[in-house]
């Protein structure tokens, strides 16, 4: 390899995507002070020391060693013990010392999904007086910091905080959560809780999953390896994804003359403005932007030294408002989401002596989008720390919004493939788990086809990591949206049903029903105090064998008796009912998905009986974004649901 190759890639090394880990520890980053571990079950602990060092573990009266691997990891297993504290738990390991106090043993459990489970407690329906009565010091919260990789991280990105729940912890931590926990706690008060918030605001489904979950459920097996890819080498990463995107824009702009934007030998036409200003566009005071959704072409040049451009370089491009593909000469560079500073590593070559070219196109997904931040946020920066800023004029031509959105780079933080389970799951290692909480599938409703089995999946994948028999409880998306009478087909209700259908017949998973808890114009309800007494109930049930059921009525078969179909429930707390006279708006299908129509029917026991319709092969209920639904038992409602007739 050539000297200034060789220089230059090891300058470039600096510009790799960070792999932010917290540094070594005897005991793992887990393992802190406040923490609460699992009663009832050998206990695994687990951190680093000198290769070979032996290391002594204690908790309470127990004390287990174990020897370092020649990585320097280290494992031991301490006895299980009942529900107490508070404990020191320590390791020693010649004259290294380390030790976590105020140390509880109980229940811990995982909440985790994106937004409406990130929703925090000081953010919910009188949040301020919830957090001045959050104080229980047999409650510990802890939460995982949001953090995205490529591969899969041995520690948290940064050292665990436990915190005694009260005033000054409760405000920012899961509303759905903690509230569920002051529920289970009312019930058992004599054993501490342990509360892992790990959810992600907009994060689909595929980012929580392992590859081989992914790629088992019909994942795109090019997506998987350039995720691999990315974690070793960016560049060729970026150009492969480059490739991806370049495609699909082809396949969409039917305009030839813009047919290569990114192109450093494109040369724009009078379509192409003058940026008033780089920030949101709604402040550019434009009519033809008012209210704009969709993307935003940017184009400006940087003129370079020969020097210059033959160092190690990144763009520095600050934050774009929603999802940026980017390119330097007309080499992508880099692609990302939402308001962290963009850092895009630039290869060897990619800058030339003189003039060179940065595009960006951002793809706003609603209200308005834009490059945001300061000016001293935009720059080429070299390996010596020196910059050059993007300074100079840019240009802008937005493009009306395509039916379907861009490609998003398999490595995006929130809808990538693994990369929320590669930097807040797996640097869980093996902690122990009573149970996990699922809220999500906002972000997934448009792909409700691979919902169901990678739901599935996820559990299956959660029991490996913690526990086979591991309960886990999974909120159904709530109403939102219109609320259409005539049947019609809905991304949301077919992304509920396909959460019930991952869960049914797993006696360890429950189903909490929120269709009547939501809000028609709000995406995130600030009323999550019933949705955990939902959730409450459905742990108390699969975790702790509580007689109420999980779920209330679940619907268990559709049968043609006769003149009549016959709709049988189970799982009722009391008897089965219907609000308006016993009025209950089903409806019946036949294959075609326009086939539907609303049908009269009556309740009768624990069955609901339909009036026969010959063409018929299916029977849906509660069917809509918003939908009206009227059968419960005497607590909850029936969850929405599809059945084939039999």
């Amino acid at each position: 390899m050539a000297k200034s190759v060789l220089m230059a890639a090891t300058a470039l090394a600096a510009f790799a995507p960070a792999v932010a880990q917290a540094a070594p520890r005897l005991l793992d980053p887990m393992f802190a002070d406040h923490a609460v571990i699992q009663r009832d079950r050998p206990i695994a602990v687990w951190g680093e020391a000198a290769p070979g060092a032996k290391v002594d573990v204690a908790l309470g009266p127990d004390h287990a060693t174990a020897t370092a691997g020649a990585d320097g990891s280290w494992r031991a297993t301490l006895a299980p013990i009942k529900a107490g504290g508070p404990y020191r738990l320590s390791a020693h390991a010649g004259d290294d010392a380390l030790a976590a106090n105020d140390v509880m043993v109980g229940d811990v459990f995982m909440c985790s999904g994106q937004s409406n489970m990130e929703w925090p407690v000081g953010a919910s329906v009188n949040g301020k007086d919830e957090v001045a009565h959050s104080a229980d010091t047999g409650i510990r919260l802890l939460t995982i910091p949001q953090y995205s990789s490529a591969i899969p991280l041995t520690r948290l990105p940064k050292a665990a905080e436990w915190k005694v729940a009260g005033p000054d912890s409760s405000g920012d931590f899961s509303a759905v959560c903690f509230f569920m926990a002051q529920g289970l706690r009312a019930e058992r008060n004599g054993v501490p809780l342990g509360l892992i918030d790990n959810s992600w605001g907009g994060s689909a489904i595929s980012a929580w999953l392992k590859t081989p979950a992914y790629l088992a459920t019909g994942g795109d097996a090019r997506t998987a390896s350039i995720v691999s890819l990315f974690g070793k080498d960016v560049f060729a990463a970026n150009r492969q994804w480059g490739d991806i995107w370049e495609k699909w824009w082809a396949a969409h702009e039917k305009d030839s003359s813009e047919a290569t934007p990114w192109a450093a030998t494109f040369k724009p036409d009078a379509s192409w403005k003058p940026v008033p200003a780089l920030d949101h566009w709604a402040t550019w005071h434009i009519p033809a932007l008012d209210n704009f959704v969709g993307l935003m072409w940017y184009r400006t040049t940087i003129t370079l030294t020969a020097e210059q451009a033959a160092k190690g370089a990144a763009l520095l491009m600050g934050p774009v408002d929603d999802l940026d593909q980017t390119w330097v000469n007309g080499h992508p560079v880099g692609t990302g989401w939402g308001y962290p500073q963009r850092r895009y590593p630039i290869a060897p070559g990619v800058l030339v002596a003189g003039e060179n070219v940065i595009v960006v196109n951002d793809f706003n997904t609603w209200a308005d989008g834009g490059i945001l931040g300061p000016g001293d946020m935009r720059a080429i920066e070299f390996a010596d720390g020196s910059r050059v800023p993007l300074d100079g004029q840019w240009l802008y031509r937005h493009v009306s919004e395509f039916k379907d959105q861009p490609p998003r780079a398999p490595w995006d933080a929130i809808a990538g493939v693994g990369t929320i389970q590669n930097g807040m799951v797996t640097p869980m290692g093996a902690y122990g788990l009573k149970g996990v909480a699922w809220y999500q599938g906002e972000s997934d409703a448009a792909t409700r086809l691979a919902y169901t089995a990678r739901l599935r999946a996820l559990i299956a994948q959660w029991r490996t990591d913690f526990g086979r028999d591991l309960p886990v409880a999974v909120i159904q998306l709530p109403n939102y949206g219109p609320k259409i009478t005539p049947p019609a087909d809905s991304d949301w209700a077919a992304l509920r049903e396909a959460q019930r259908r991952a869960v049914a017949g797993d006696p360890l998973a429950a189903l909490v029903v929120t269709v009547d808890l939501g809000d028609a114009n709000n995406l995130h309800p600030p009323r999550k105090r019933p949705v955990a007494a939902r959730l409450s109930r459905a742990i108390d049930h699969i975790a702790y064998s509580a007689k109420l059921s999980a779920s209330g009525p679940e619907p268990v078969a559709a049968r043609r008796t006769g003149k009549n179909i016959l709709v049988s429930f189970a799982g009722l707390d009391g008897k089965l009912q219907a609000k308006g006279n016993d009025a209950v708006p089903f409806e019946l299908c036949g294959v075609r998905d326009d086939s539907c129509h609303v049908v009269p029917g009556h309740v009768d026991g624990n069955r609901v009986v339909l009036a026969a319709d010959a063409a018929a092969t299916r029977v849906r209920y509660c069917w809509a974004d918003s939908p009206i639904c009227t059968v419960s038992d005497a607590s909850l409602p029936a969850t929405p649901f599809e059945l084939p007739i039999r």
